[in-house]
């Protein structure tokens, strides 16, 4: 009864992952969640003089890295908890996981989305089965929102990322990335509520201790480097950014307890800098990633971070951005 993965009621400990953890998550999501692939570009390489290897979860089940943690988070539940249905609270990404995952495992899917959530991620939270409750981004307090759901219904909240089984979770791309890739020096995660990179700094400090694990957030949603420059969880307006995964104003309140101790940095990028991200992994990959996931390819060709010399792993973490919005960030800049 000691496993973190008992502990399905919110907020009842404030516990971090451990790598057995996140091994046992790997078990427990294989075979529904894909091993996505490890993709190259020499371009890239010669930009940043490094060996640069990107973890494609934007071509995950759902589009994004989030199935691993909800999928780990609802097969974890009692049997009889899991029956009674799962609600979230999400943008986007987090909401198409976790319908996907309590659709796969047999039970339903309550999910509050902000009222201008992206059209095509809504849709598929849709047509993944589960019921959707709007809320206004600016005005109400989605994580109330759940928590009343909860209550009322009588439903296991699914937290997008201050959890310590969705963190072991989120964790086991690292963990894919590494055993594929083989041995690095730097890891590139982008940081939005820090359940991503939590998780994968958990399994990568465990699997090479002496990589350096480093977040990117958008210059104008760097609460978790303000937090950790302030050693305290640091508050910022809400975030007017492109990367709207990576818009909460302030890190969890577990996540930030494991990134203080496991991340070695936080680096910034540009709304447009992310758009160049973009346009690269579209020219020069072939593959489609949202601006969130290209935040870190953004870090590298921008400069952000020198690498020369180096072997480098990025999350591409989403590549849920329909055409149109595509086109139109595109165009804009």
């Amino acid at each position: 009864m000691n496993s973190i993965y008992t502990l399905w009621m919110p907020r009842k400990v404030l516990a971090a992952p451990s790598f057995e953890d996140v091994r046992a998550a790997a078990a427990r999501i294989a075979g529904v969640v894909h091993r996505t692939p490890v993709l190259t570009s020499r371009t890239l390489d010669d930009r940043t003089a490094a060996t640069v290897l990107l973890k494609a979860e934007n071509l995950q089940r759902g589009g994004a890295f989030k199935l691993r943690g909800a999928y780990n988070k609802i097969a974890s539940l009692p049997e009889e908890v899991r029956a009674r249905g799962v609600v979230a609270f999400s943008s986007g990404n987090h909401a198409q996981a976790v319908a996907i995952a309590a659709a796969r495992l047999g039970t339903s899917a309550v999910v509050a989305m902000p009222t201008d959530a992206a059209p095509a991620k809504l849709a598929a939270v849709r047509d993944y089965g589960a019921e959707v409750v709007f809320y206004d981004r600016e005005r109400d307090d989605r994580e109330a929102i759940g928590a009343r759901i909860a209550d009322e219904r009588g439903l296991a909240l699914i937290r997008p990322f201050d959890d310590p089984v969705v963190m072991a979770g989120q964790g086991t791309a690292a963990l894919e990335l590494i055993e594929d890739a083989g041995p690095l020096d730097v890891l590139l995660v982008p940081i939005g509520g820090g359940g991503l990179i939590a998780g994968c700094a958990t399994a990568a400090k465990a699997m090479l201790p002496e990589i350096r694990v480093v977040g990117v957030e958008p210059v104008d949603g760097d609460d978790t480097k303000r937090s950790l420059a302030a050693g305290e969880r640091v508050r910022i307006p809400l975030p007017a950014t492109i990367a709207d995964g990576l818009s909460p104003p302030t890190p969890g309140e577990r996540t930030f307890a494991v990134n203080r101790e496991r991340v070695d940095d936080v680096v910034l990028v540009r709304d447009e800098e992310i758009v160049d991200a973009m346009v690269f992994l579209f020219d020069r990959v072939k593959t489609v990633v949202e601006p969130s996931g290209a935040a870190p390819v953004a870090a590298l060709l921008a400069g952000a971070i020198d690498v020369r010399g180096l072997r480098v792993g990025a999350v591409l973490s989403g590549g849920n951005v329909g055409w149109e919005r595509f086109c139109r960030l595109v165009r804009a800049t």
